[in-house]
């Protein structure tokens, strides 16, 4: 089975604060999306190769500030994205190999997505066409209004939080992502487009600790976590 990872790089830092793009931002001395890309790393299973869609103005970077300096295996193409983070994913699954059984997405900003919860969902795209890493939402959940009053409490039974990556086989994936751009649909993320398609997405026990990092407490966080693990 050879499975390739999409990871569409294309982020501005604004929630964070940032004048750098959040990707690049150091934690633990180390740019964040290397921790992410070294989770794929083909040494850890199923042989991945990857693909980053970046800013065309960002390709000379990431290929001799990420990739070479770093050391990152298994990169077939930094290419450039487009304006939405779907338009980039779709420039990468342009770029898959047509021998590629499975297409992982993931968000370039999760670094704590581990090589087992990565193989599970890329062995469960294979056994059922499309799945993602999820939790169950542990909260409470109220509906409100324009102007934030409550209106109603959710039945939180069933409810998961989505994550990255998901996985999907090549077939599914590029026929979604023609089928949305043909009836000019933009979704949240690549399993919705997979679901509108008629096809069922499995959902695969994730982790808490898999944030996609967003905001400056995400960042915070983050740096704690990576401390604990002792990353660097």
């Amino acid at each position: 089975m050879k499975a390739v990872a999409v990871i569409p790089a294309g982020g501005q830092g604004r929630r964070l604060g940032s004048q750098s793009p959040k990707q690049y931002i150091d934690i633990a001395g180390t740019p964040l999306i290397v921790h992410t890309l070294r989770k794929f790393d083909p040494t850890h299973g199923a042989g991945y190769g990857i693909i980053i869609p970046v800013p065309a103005a960002d390709i000379d970077f990431v290929n001799e500030e990420i990739v070479a300096r770093y050391g990152i295996r298994g990169v077939i193409a930094v290419l450039a994205g487009g304006r939405e983070r779907q338009d980039s994913v779709r420039a990468g699954l342009e770029a898959v190999p047509a021998d590629a059984d499975i297409v992982a997405v993931h968000d370039a900003v999760r670094p704590f997505v581990s090589a087992e919860m990565i193989r599970k969902v890329i062995e469960e795209a294979a056994r059922s066409s499309a799945a993602t890493l999820g939790v169950p939402v542990k909260d409470t959940v109220k509906k409100v209004d324009g102007g934030n009053s409550v209106t109603g409490t959710v039945d939180r039974t069933g409810l998961w939080l989505t994550q990255t990556p998901q996985a999907f086989r090549r077939a599914v994936i590029m026929e979604a992502y023609r089928r949305a751009y043909d009836d000019g649909i933009y979704a949240t993320d690549d399993a919705s487009l997979v679901e509108r398609i008629g096809v069922t997405v499995k959902m695969v026990p994730g982790s808490y600790e898999n944030i996609k990092i967003t905001t400056a407490d995400d960042f915070y966080f983050a740096e704690f976590l990576m401390k604990r693990e002792g990353y660097r």
